[in-house]
């Protein structure tokens, strides 16, 4: 029987290479579902390739483009989220959302009872909403599956372990492109040169992120919800050629150390399937000279002092991790427009997570979507009126 998938921004780099996947083991999927905010060229092509009979488009021109270029294909073609109730007859067995953002946290809530099993790969739907996401899942008996390469190796690395025997968490991050600059050059610091990231090929939002290392921030906490552990069980490494993923110290003397190439076919692929009867193999080839240069080191704060946000943050879920998301998504935006330079990023977000009025939000845990949704857009208006001159 053909498992039965949808996935949530296929037209990304994500759900692109879960559909490259999908196209070498056709005769054992069926795609019912797939979703794009304005590419509705590439997802029309998707749909033709794979036989998808349901699309979702929300942008409005973007839908009404689609709809025009539909022709006689028979496909549904909806512009919101709403619409799942249509769409599925029961639950599927995978759904993949890597729509990015915090508009990814709305389809991440809603499409959790139409699927046995979910894989994410949405940093901000997790930071943001974690304790939302969670009440559904144990309510609808869903699986989940974190997609980033860290959370998946911690995934793997504790599978089939006590959580009260593991001593310490290594999140590994590459340093970004500036690991070896000197920080008094930072101000000078080009968009150009901030997203070209040296091991992965990523978005300019989240080779951004990688490049301030704002995002080890965003993935401990991620780590933290996730696992449930306490913030003090985890740290940040450096291994610059992105080889590590995530070590495991446990009490009694054990490593565990997961190392994969950097690419997101991995930890899609074996989201995808099942491991222990695999009906469809991937390999890749092991470079071993890199195990000899896996250069393990230590965060210097004083060159990434973004990284001291995490000793501000509360220890359970509050609505104070919407402030630190919007707060920073704002911020590189306002970079990448070039309207402030590379180090004001840490600058104005330390400035604003310090404000009075969002301190209170530590201890206000998210009730609901909408309480998260209108914090975000609030937060971004400060944001910006506090950042530009």
């Amino acid at each position: 029987m053909k498992k039965k998938i949808a996935i949530l921004g296929s037209t990304g780099s994500i759900g692109k290479t879960l559909i490259e996947i999908i196209k070498k083991d056709k005769k054992n999927f069926e795609v019912i579902l797939l979703t794009a905010q304005k590419n509705e060229i590439s997802l029309l092509k998707q749909a033709k390739l794979l036989n998808v009979k349901n699309l979702i488009v929300t942008n409005s021109e973007s839908f009404q483009n689609a709809i025009k270029k539909k022709s006689n294909r028979k496909f549904n073609i909806y512009n919101d989220y709403s619409k799942f109730n249509k769409i599925f007859k029961g639950k599927v067995d995978y759904v993949m959302n890597s729509i990015s953002g915090i508009e990814g946290l709305k389809p991440t809530l809603e499409i959790i009872k139409y699927t046995k099993k979910i894989a994410v790969a949405n940093k901000e739907s997790i930071i943001c909403g974690w304790n939302l996401i969670n009440k559904k899942l144990k309510f609808y008996k869903t699986e989940f599956i974190p997609i980033d390469s860290e959370h998946f190796s911690i995934n793997e690395l504790i599978k089939n372990s006590n959580k009260k025997n593991i001593e310490k968490v290594y999140i590994t991050a590459s340093g970004g492109p500036f690991l070896n600059y000197k920080h008094s050059s930072f101000r000078n610091i080009k968009v150009k040169n901030a997203i070209k990231h040296p091991t992965w090929k990523m978005g300019k939002k989240i080779s951004i992120d990688s490049a301030t290392l704002i995002n080890k921030v965003y993935e401990l906490v991620e780590a933290k919800k996730i696992f449930d552990l306490e913030y003090s069980k985890f740290d940040i490494l450096v291994q610059p050629t992105s080889y590590v993923h995530s070590i495991i110290k446990f009490y009694g003397g054990i490593l565990k150390v997961l190392i994969h190439n950097t690419s997101m076919t991995i930890p899609i692929f074996n989201s995808l399937y099942d491991t222990k009867k695999l009906n469809s193999k991937f390999s890749t080839n092991i470079n071993f000279k890199l195990f000899n240069k896996l250069d393990l080191q230590k965060v210097q704060i004083n060159k990434f002092p973004i990284n001291k946000i995490l000793n501000h943050l509360p220890k359970t879920d509050s609505l104070f991790e919407t402030v630190l998301v919007s707060s920073n998504d704002t911020l590189v935006n306002l970079f990448l427009t070039k309207k402030i330079y590379f180090n004001d990023i840490h600058t104005y977000l330390n400035r604003i997570l310090s404000l009075k009025e969002f301190q209170k939000f530590k201890s206000k845990k998210p009730k609901n979507l909408t309480e998260i949704l209108h914090l975000n857009e609030y937060v971004r208006l400060k944001t910006k009126s506090l950042s530009v001159v």
